[in-house]
């Protein structure tokens, strides 16, 4: 029997298990886990933006966090075993929708170059902005072409 994924906002209780998704992923991976400390998830969350989570079972498999305070996409994680099931697409599309609904702004976000998650972005529609850092892309979404996404949907 499968079972049904849910999507709902992420709660500071569901840290705990954010930080296992991120430390689970294959690519993009932290070189010190402390870099991302729970302090900082939480204020993404509830400061600076929000995030969401999937879930199967009560156990959260991916999560997404987006700051208004910053203009960017904060994290997009999958655990490796729900990757390619468009549980990555529906948290990613939550997220979006939401952020425009708040502000007009660009949106930003850097990602790996030659990753899975830098072609996950180019098929959403995200427009290459050039190199950020050493080892990643940046990408820009304009609220005028995240609007003509959704509507040719």
């Amino acid at each position: 029997m499968q079972s049904e994924i849910l999507f709902r906002e992420a709660l500071v209780s569901d840290i705990p298990q954010i930080q296992v998704v991120r430390h689970a992923v294959k690519e993009n991976t932290l070189s010190d886990p402390s870099l991302v400390p729970d302090s900082d998830v939480e204020d993404y969350i509830i400061n600076r933006g929000k995030g969401w989570v999937s879930e199967v079972n009560g156990s959260i498999t991916g999560f997404a966090i987006a700051s208004i305070r910053d203009n960017n996409i904060w994290a997009l994680f999958l655990l490796p075993e729900y990757e390619n099931k468009g549980i990555g697409k529906q948290l990613h599309n939550l997220m979006m929708d939401w952020y425009f609904s708040q502000t007009h702004e660009t949106v930003w976000l850097s990602t790996g170059i030659a990753t899975r998650a830098e072609k996950f972005y180019k098929l959403q529609g995200w427009e290459e902005a050039g190199p950020y850092g050493n080892k990643e892309t940046k990408f820009i979404m304009t609220c005028e072409k995240w609007k003509s996404l959704r509507e040719s949907l």
